[in-house]
């Protein structure tokens, strides 16, 4: 299979924006993920964020030109491997409360697939979810491939704050809420597991590549889920 084609564009005074297109979804997202790990931040580069097809370069304005950067992006696009080597990858365990004070969206999922809310559960239980990237706010795992042939959509008035551990559905898409804060996805569970600690480096155990399996529990094991923490099945 062809390699994709990339576009990059100026993006705002101080980023340019690489686009891979032409290679299918998993293909232009493995080629995101591998030009991000080339180009790490230094003096020039202030800041990388790798989405599914997309990697914004932040840069400081002092040190080098849209122009310059745009070369040296590439420069380095031409010097990856045309064959690279799979990307790593673990699997973790996450325990999940589906429904309930937890969950209050998962009937209306349900009701809005025409499936029951235990086959939600199920299916979405019942396969690996990949994270793609870590999105905002603080690291939240943005992961892709639901099950369900139709889109979910979003809350009609989003939440002012969202519990921390939350896991929540929109489109095609699953997330796990690192902090509170607000958001507009559908929730249908929570997990007892504290994904972001500032005081660890890295301030969450995952990365770009991992995947994620939900394992339903019931509310009385919340506690000693809590204190296990995320737990790696294979790497």
């Amino acid at each position: 299979m062809a390699p994709p084609t990339w576009q990059i564009t100026d993006f705002g005074d101080s980023a340019v924006l690489a686009k891979a297109a032409g290679a299918g979804p998993e293909r232009c997202w493995q080629a995101v993920q591998r030009l991000a790990d080339a180009l790490e931040p230094d003096d020039r580069v202030s800041d990388l964020v790798a989405t599914y097809d997309s990697l914004l370069v932040e840069f400081d304005c002092d040190e080098i030109t849209h122009t310059e950067l745009t070369e040296a992006v590439h420069r380095t696009i031409a010097a990856l491997p045309t064959a690279p080597a799979p990307l790593g990858s673990r699997a973790f365990r996450i325990p999940v409360v589906f429904g309930g004070s937890c969950g209050p969206d998962l009937p209306a999922v349900a009701e809005e697939l025409g499936i029951t809310e235990q086959d939600v559960v199920d299916a979405l239980c019942s396969r690996e979810f990949p994270v793609r990237f870590l999105g905002a706010p603080a690291g939240a795992p943005m992961m892709d491939g639901t099950p369900f042939a139709q889109p979910i959509s979003r809350c009609p008035q989003p939440r002012v704050a969202v519990e921390p551990g939350s896991v929540a559905l929109s489109g095609h898409q699953a997330v796990i809420y690192p902090v509170r804060s607000p958001g507009g996805w559908r929730l249908i569970g929570q997990t007892p597991l504290k994904l972001l600690d500032i005081a660890d480096e890295p301030y969450v155990p995952y990365q770009p590549g991992d995947r994620f399996r939900f394992v339903p529990i019931d509310a009385d094991r919340w506690s000693d889920c809590a204190a296990q923490g995320p737990e790696v099945t294979d790497a």
